[in-house]
């Protein structure tokens, strides 16, 4: 019959010797439940996976140290404390990248000359009558509803007897016709 060590032993053969046993029995131990108690807290289970994963590293790697003495002597207590800062770092990480994507994004279009733009830059220097005749009596109704007449989707929608996404693809076909005409 295999003899069953306790956390303390395990820990203290993987910080000592690096002791592969030791670590495949407590990770088998813990890893499961950490990985539930993780996924209360964060819903998507590939960043739990992650963490659990970086959290056990830790330990094989000897860069988080357990000590028995005092109150942090519960071996399930520390994992659940690395292992829930490293997922507070990795959301804050995944917010603080999101943000700087989101900023980026912003500065990269900041650039680009809106639809209006063009269009008031058709009108002074193009044929923006020529270009709003030439589009079909649908097109050119929907957009007398939304720019000209500044209704909402929904209002305009209800103004012609179309649906509301009917109104969004013909005015966005419309502005696309136009900017052709006019560039």
């Amino acid at each position: 019959m295999r003899e069953t060590k306790s956390d303390g032993e395990l820990l203290r053969a993987i910080a000592a010797d690096g002791d592969r046993r030791a670590f495949e029995e407590l990770y088998r131990r813990y890893a499961p439940w950490l990985t539930a108690r993780l996924r209360g807290r964060c819903a998507d289970a590939g960043v739990v996976d992650d963490v659990v994963q970086e959290t056990f590293l830790a330990v094989w790697r000897g860069t988080a140290r357990y000590r028995e003495e005092g109150s942090s002597g519960d071996a399930a207590g520390w994992l659940w404390r690395i292992g829930s800062r490293r997922l507070i770092d990795t959301l804050r990480g995944d917010g603080a990248r999101g943000r700087m994507r989101q900023a980026l994004a912003r500065l990269r279009h900041r650039d680009e000359v809106s639809a209006e733009e063009r269009v008031l830059a058709g009108v002074e220097h193009g044929d923006l009558a020529g270009a709003l005749t030439r589009l079909s009596p649908e097109l050119r109704a929907v957009l007398q509803a939304t720019v000209i007449d500044g209704l909402t989707t929904r209002e305009a929608a209800v103004l012609l007897g179309i649906p509301p996404g009917t109104v969004k693809t013909r005015a966005l076909r419309a502005r696309k016709q136009l900017r052709e005409a006019l560039a």
